[in-house]
């Protein structure tokens, strides 16, 4: 071992090559549920709807980068290269949006989020590559610390280290790889796929059930296949719903009497709605499930999805970007900013800046500032209206010149 070697291995570095022994990233379990992949989940209208509410409010939410001064206060730092990112794109490719839609709804399906994290020559943060999950190995270097091989479906493969990628998962089993909800619930996302697929079936069938052909007599094996076949061919299939039936030679037909409602076959998909809901922490008012909805928690449903399902997700993306884009003991964070979900209806809005205004803790400019309208920067026209404090504003000043003054 020479001596950068020997300096290296003793600061903790990895090398890029190596031959540490990897497993596939879609290991059984985790990506997958009941022999099914987690794409082929979405064609579950909730599980689609409840990825899609979560990624897309999450990727529209304003995404600011803040720096901390040497008094702990934060200052927006709109000239940081990520806060140019956010407004211009993730890569030639992709805006911010689609970018950060695309990486949280890998980490919902498969359990595991991987980007990779792009640089210029000089070092400065330059974008963010989305790398579908699929395509990704991992290794476990002999530091402990994980490697990532990526395959560009072509034969070739790079390996990126820890603090080359951000990598968003969701809870895991081992402390390295995520394991999707949907395998962690395969039993419940089974049974409601089946539902689906008995819905499909008896739709398919015409939309009704299936009756018994009464022969007299006895009929050979092959006179049964026969009727069976140009019964099904003239009257099987929703496109055949309501053809008439004629029978001869003494055969009659008696309907089976079983309907879905019978079957419970609606109950149970409605059920269905609940239990995916439930898995994502997504309201079912959120993916336009009305059938429990009131006014009352209709008005809380936004409170509660940004509350118990984006705020958690929203703080594990500020985390990983803490811990791979800036520097561990640099001064500057990101934050998303869910204030959007939690200011309520306006009545309630504004009778809160209110008391904040009497009370001191906010000026007319901050309120302006949280409700997106720029500052005035000067007194209102007609002077103080109190003498004694230079330049105050007071709670009517608002009301005052509009929404944008």
């Amino acid at each position: 071992m020479g001596m950068m070697d020997r300096i290296a291995a003793r600061l903790g570095y990895e090398k890029r090559a190596g031959d540490d022994p990897s497993w596939s990233a879609l290991a059984p379990g985790i990506g997958y549920y009941a022999g099914m992949s987690a794409r082929a989940a979405e064609n579950l209208s909730t599980v689609l709807a409840c990825v899609n509410a979560i990624s897309t409010a999450l990727a529209y939410v304003p995404a600011l980068v803040y720096r901390r001064d040497s008094d702990g206060n934060r200052i927006e730092a709109t000239a940081h290269p990520l806060g140019r990112i956010v407004r211009g794109g993730a890569n030639p490719q992709m805006t911010w949006p689609d970018w950060l839609e695309h990486w949280i709804a890998s980490a919902l399906l498969t359990g595991n989020g991987l980007s990779v994290v792009d640089r210029s020559g000089n070092g400065q943060l330059a974008g963010f590559r989305y790398i579908p999950w699929s395509m990704v190995t991992v290794a476990e270097l002999s530091s402990g610390r994980l490697a990532y091989d990526v395959s560009d479906g072509r034969g070739n493969t790079r390996r990126y280290l820890e603090g080359e990628v951000l990598h968003l998962r969701d809870r895991t089993d081992d402390g390295k790889i995520g394991r999707s909800r949907l395998s962690r619930a395969a039993e419940t996302v089974a049974g409601v796929s089946a539902a689906n697929t008995h819905a499909a079936t008896f739709l398919a069938n015409g939309a009704a059930p299936s009756g018994v052909i009464e022969v007299p007599g006895i009929m050979k094996p092959e006179q049964r296949t026969d009727l069976r076949d140009s019964f099904q061919s003239r009257h099987g299939g929703a496109g055949n719903a309501g053809s008439t039936l004629v029978l001869d030679g003494g055969m009659t037909w008696k309907a089976a009497q079983i309907s879905p409602e019978d079957a419970e076959l609606l109950e149970t998909r409605k059920f269905g709605v609940i239990e995916l809901c439930r898995l994502f922490q997504v309201p079912p008012p959120i993916v336009q499930a009305y059938e429990n909805n009131t006014f009352t928690n209709a008005a809380q449903a936004g409170l509660w999805f940004a509350t118990f399902c984006l705020a958690p997700w929203a703080r594990k993306i500020e985390a990983e970007f803490a811990r791979s884009v800036f520097p561990s003991s640099g001064p500057y964070e990101l934050e998303l900013d869910l204030s959007g979900f939690l200011r309520g209806d306006p009545q309630t809005r504004w009778a809160a800046h209110k008391i904040a205004l009497d009370s001191g803790v906010l000026d007319p400019d901050e309120v302006r500032q949280i409700e997106g309208w720029n500052p005035r920067g000067n007194p209102p026209i007609g002077g103080n209206k109190d003498a004694s404090v230079p330049n105050s504003y007071q709670p009517e000043d608002l009301n005052k010149g509009g929404a944008n003054g």
